[in-house]
């Protein structure tokens, strides 16, 4: 893969800890292990610091003096690139999408957002169901009209060049397995901008790893999932010289855990956030990896992962928890 060939500003505590999750383990008859990307360290760790650190190598060679982002309220991928600008001297232009719909104060205040402000990000908030990109394409013209360098990042990083952090998480991943004769047969996370899954996804079959990857959808239906997943990933291994090598029966995004849509929380959520939580000390965050553990648990349970060695990539965003105190705390 030869990541080197792809300008990258190092952000991320790597290579994050692989663990395994005895009690759970016990709890759900799985041979369950942890992936810990909340650990990359930037505002507090998360999936999106991998991306970004490719993002950022792109910005600094088009020379770029601009971050502008888009994402929910509560965007996990906001805080942390709102970090990364501030790290590099860079302004921050952020787009939030009352998505949920939420007015809680503590939603529209707290968490991820009070971080963003403390990192000295521009926010702009805007109704939910407006369309981003061009939301994203008016702010980067109004930092061009005022004299600046815009680079545009989309929402959740996820492009080929942001997929690009995942592929080498899949790397890492096999490096880490083959270092503890651990056969891994099934690499379970949260989908939903399709970055982080499309880059695990291409990885891995750029490597030859017979490792599959189960997607936990947070937002989208299974159909049209599935079907962003496949195009970012074929994109992204052409991007790395190796066109063709993803094919469609390598994605695959079980989308029935996403409860009323993205961001809302629900019994099943709380469950899965306490569960973790109180036997392996894990802290999940309630719109992605909470998802994916609630349908991990769901599966399992069903039989799903019989035989196998799971490991669950926690993608961070606990910070968020913050902004959902009052719903959690009415269900605990």
């Amino acid at each position: 893969m030869h990541l080197a060939r792809f300008a990258r500003i190092r952000l991320a505590h790597l290579p994050t800890p692989l663990e395994p999750l005895p009690r759970l383990s016990e709890e759900l008859g799985v041979d369950l292990w942890i992936k810990r990307d909340d650990c990359t360290g930037l505002a507090g760790g998360g999936n999106k610091t991998r991306k970004l650190e490719f993002l950022l190598g792109a910005a600094f060679e088009a020379d770029a003096d601009t971050l502008v982002t888009q994402g929910a309220v509560q965007s996990n991928h906001v805080r942390q690139t709102a970090a990364a600008a501030a790290a590099h001297g860079l302004a921050c232009e952020i787009i939030l999408e009352e998505r949920t719909g939420s007015k809680a104060s503590d939603y529209v205040g707290n968490g991820n957002v009070l971080l963003d402000r403390l990192f000295g990000a521009t926010l702009r908030t805007v109704p939910g169901g407006t369309d981003m990109v061009a939301e994203l394409e008016a702010t980067a013209d109004a930092v061009r009209a005022r004299g600046g360098k815009p680079y545009v990042i989309p929402g959740g990083g996820s492009n080929p060049i942001g997929a690009l952090g995942y592929v080498d998480c899949a790397r890492e991943i096999v490096v880490q397995a083959d270092e503890m004769d651990l056969e891994v047969h099934r690499i379970v996370t949260a989908t939903g901008s399709a970055g982080t899954h499309a880059g695990l996804v291409a990885g891995l079959a750029v490597m030859g790893a017979d490792i599959a990857v189960l997607g936990v959808g947070v937002r989208a239906p299974k159909e049209k999932q599935e079907a962003n997943v496949f195009k970012l990933a074929e994109e992204t291994a052409a991007l790395l010289g190796q066109r063709g090598r993803v094919r469609r029966e390598m994605v695959v995004a079980d989308c029935d855990y996403v409860g009323e849509g993205y961001g809302l929380i629900d019994q099943g959520v709380i469950d899965a956030l306490t569960l973790a939580a109180r036997l392996d000390g894990i802290v999940l965050d309630p719109v992605y990896s909470g998802k994916a553990m609630k349908g991990l648990i769901a599966l399992a349970r069903a039989g799903q992962f019989r035989g196998e060695t799971v490991v669950f990539l926690h993608t961070g965003g606990a910070q968020g928890l913050f902004g959902y105190q009052s719903e959690i705390e009415e269900a605990l």
